[in-house]
């Protein structure tokens, strides 16, 4: 018998409406929102149209206000996470399920102009800052290595 255990989830897809942040009563940030995923193979309906499923996902902590902050209804979205099933008796004592995705990685998909979200993104402004020498573009930035013999291996 194996130990093996893994649950891992890749989404990606468009929010079927705006995210709505909110906050548990511990003051822990909590978004829930569902994610429409068209589906790769179509019925052989052509009536019907494009197929997509409907996915109950869920973030928590700094993913939740990321994803409150920069997505709305539309947006093109890939997460990445865990699929988890709760549990729980209703008003009425009736035994009820929920299957949803928890989020541990949420990115963006388009640009600001392609998804029609109001929030503005520049990967420019989460890019690493580029590499710049006061030096002149004659002067050598690398030591040339005479020879093989002071390599480690």
């Amino acid at each position: 018998m194996s130990s093996l255990n893994l649950n891992k989830v890749i989404l990606c897809g468009r929010l079927c409406a705006d995210p709505e942040l909110k906050q548990t009563q511990n003051n822990v940030s909590v978004v829930s929102f569902t994610l429409a995923v068209n589906r790769r193979y179509q019925s052989r309906d052509t009536q019907s149209g494009p197929q997509a499923d409907f996915i109950s996902v869920v973030a928590w902590r700094q993913t939740a206000e990321f994803i409150a902050r920069y997505f709305r209804k539309g947006s093109a979205i890939c997460l990445t996470g865990s699929i988890q099933t709760r549990t729980w008796q209703d008003a009425q004592g009736q035994k009820r399920y929920a299957t949803e995705v928890v989020v541990d990685e949420a990115m963006f998909v388009d640009s600001k102009n392609e998804s029609g979200a109001g929030q503005t993104y520049t990967p420019d402004a989460y890019a690493t800052p580029s590499f710049s020498s006061p030096m002149g573009a004659d002067t050598p930035r690398f030591e040339e290595l005479k020879s093989d013999d002071d390599l480690p291996f």
